[in-house]
């Protein structure tokens, strides 16, 4: 009886013994492999990406039929979510921390880090947490959370496969960052007309009309008599393709509010042939140094660049290299200038 109970108790150990060494290794495997798998092997099922930084700015990114947008429907560059696919599908664990560092770690990135929420075919699947660069400024530490394996309980050392940089830089949650800079993308068939108009120097307007074949240009809403139509074609066709340069990044509230309450240099307005209109408002910006224009004038404006703003109400930087073929008509037709006074341009901004 007494070798039955002994028997029955070391079984009893034996099998807890087992279950402990099953429990202790598969924590350790989960710990070791699953919580370390920051990879999405399938990108093409990615089809919303929430990032949000550490200053609490958050952007949502959507895949439509046509790109990925805003998910109010917003324009954002297609490059900049193409490097966070890449940078999705090519992640690889580059090493652990040493424990010592894990409290320290664990705390810094509980209040300093860009969150990623990574959604597959409608639901989320992974959240990346991403903290400060690698001491050698080769990866990054990071922390995973997934719907299969749940939150890892300390960070790690990722890197993207075959680059040598951090991982942060592909993901901001700045709405400046991600702006599609286009302006005009109008092939000439659509285009119905085109008005410039100068407040600073009124006998530089113009405006354009297209009818079907019939095409003709005015100076200050005066019609000239005789325009080359090769000329007015080659104007046009200029709004095929049209950036402006830089958001802003300058400007706060109170100063864009200020320059939009500001008399601008000039106004243009695009009218396409299915009713569409856009306008946009350009205001000069102030240089510390004087320059002569084009026409002789002694200026104190930046000669490179301008603000514009959008019809959405956004206000931009603008090249003036860009903006001259579309706003410049006395290169393209016979304006009278002969009534031109000189400007004296001294902008607020």
């Amino acid at each position: 009886m007494k070798r039955i109970v002994i028997l029955i108790v070391s079984l009893l150990v034996v099998g807890g013994l087992g279950w402990y060494a099953y429990r202790l290794m598969n924590q350790q495997g989960k710990s070791d492999t699953e919580l370390i798998e920051f990879s999405v092997a399938d990108t093409s099922a990615v089809d919303k990406l929430v990032i949000t930084d550490a200053f609490s700015k958050k952007i949502e990114l959507v895949r439509a039929a046509e790109g990925w947008t805003e998910v109010d429907g917003t324009c954002v560059t297609q490059t900049n979510v193409q490097f966070i696919l890449e940078a999705l599908k090519n992640i690889e664990f580059k090493g652990y921390l040493p424990d010592n560092s894990h409290s320290k770690f664990t705390t810094l990135m509980s209040s300093q880090h860009i969150k990623v929420e990574i959604f597959q075919d409608g639901e989320w699947t992974k959240t990346w947490y991403i903290g400060p660069n690698a001491q050698d400024h080769y990866g990054q530490i990071m922390l995973l959370d997934s719907k299969e394996y749940g939150k890892s309980t300390h960070p790690v050392m990722m890197k993207i496969k075959g680059e040598h940089g951090i991982i942060e830089p592909r993901f901001f949650a700045d709405r400046r960052k991600w702006m599609c800079t286009n302006i005009f993308a109008v092939p000439l068939e659509r285009i119905a007309k085109v008005d410039v108009r100068y407040y600073d120097d009124p006998t530089l307007s113009f405006s354009v009309t297209k009818k079907g074949t019939k095409m003709d240009v005015y100076q200050q809403d005066r019609k000239l008599p005789q325009v080359d139509t090769a000329m007015i074609l080659r104007y046009l066709q200029n709004y095929k393709k049209v950036h402006f340069d830089l958001a802003n990044f300058e400007l706060n509230d109170k100063q864009v509010d200020s320059l939009k309450k500001s008399m601008p240099f000039g106004t243009l307005t695009l009218k396409e042939t299915t009713g569409k209109t856009t306008k946009l408002r350009m205001f000069r910006i102030k240089s510390e140094d004087t320059f002569t224009n084009e026409f002789g004038d002694v200026v104190n404006i930046d000669m490179n660049k301008f603000w514009c703003e959008l019809p959405n109400g956004q206000v931009v930087k603008c090249q003036y290299y860009v903006f001259n073929p579309l706003i410049m008509g006395n290169v393209y037709f016979p304006f009278d200038l002969s009534g031109r006074m000189k400007s004296n341009l001294n902008p607020t901004k």
